[in-house]
């Protein structure tokens, strides 16, 4: 199976995809996309992908897209490592867990809605204070939910989907200095996923496409 991802090295939803693919031990390519100088909107990702963001995942000549949809596309094809528990109700409990970051944290932070904001004269301070609240409401609610049903990863003692999303989103949250001080139990899993070889492998500054200042 030939793998290339089209990955843009700080982007959240490409972040999550490399922890899945790392996950399961399979070998992938990149191929960096630049969202700064805008190479997600020229026609030749256009084809690959008609909403024009990353990331995109090649199989074999086919193209997915959607992080969530490609994630879901590894579990059910590479079953070993599973992303999601067996029983049904715990397969519930993680997917909701996963999208309280996709669905509801990380769609109003993304780097379009940051860009609008600055288009609308919103300074530095006021978009991480945007950036911040909508952090703030989505981690309050999955500390409590890591709290009853983590066990070193965000639900049991073994990465799943909820980690791939989680992991991401705490590296934005101090990337705009987002105080995390009240989750305790995200900072554990964090730092728990941190000394994982497949999260370390992930991680943005570990990209061929990494910027350092």
């Amino acid at each position: 199976m030939q793998l290339t991802l089209h990955s843009a090295w700080r982007s959240s939803a490409a972040y999550r995809v490399r922890i899945g693919l790392n996950l399961k031990g399979l070998a992938y390519d990149i191929a960096p996309v630049n969202l700064v100088a805008h190479q997600h909107q020229t026609p030749a990702f256009a084809a690959l992908n008609p909403q024009r963001l990353a990331p995109v995942l090649e199989v074999d000549g086919q193209v997915l897209t959607q992080s969530l949809a490609i994630l879901d596309w590894l579990d059910e094809t590479v079953p070993v490592p599973p992303l999601l528990p067996a029983d049904p109700f715990d397969r519930a409990q993680v997917r909701a867990m996963a999208q309280i970051v996709a669905c509801d944290i990380h769609p109003v932070n993304n780097l379009r809605i940051l860009r609008a904001l600055t288009d609308l004269g919103v300074d530095e301070p006021g978009r991480e204070a945007w950036i911040g609240r909508w952090i703030g409401d989505g981690f309050t609610a999955l500390e409590t939910m890591i709290a009853r049903r983590g066990a070193g990863y965000a639900f049991g003692d073994a990465p799943t989907l909820a980690d791939c999303c989680l992991v991401p989103q705490v590296y934005n949250a101090e990337r705009f200095k987002t105080d995390l001080t009240p989750f305790p139990a995200i900072r554990a899993v964090a730092a728990r996923c941190a000394g994982h070889p497949a999260f370390a492998a992930a991680h943005p500054d570990n990209q061929p496409d990494a910027l350092h200042a």
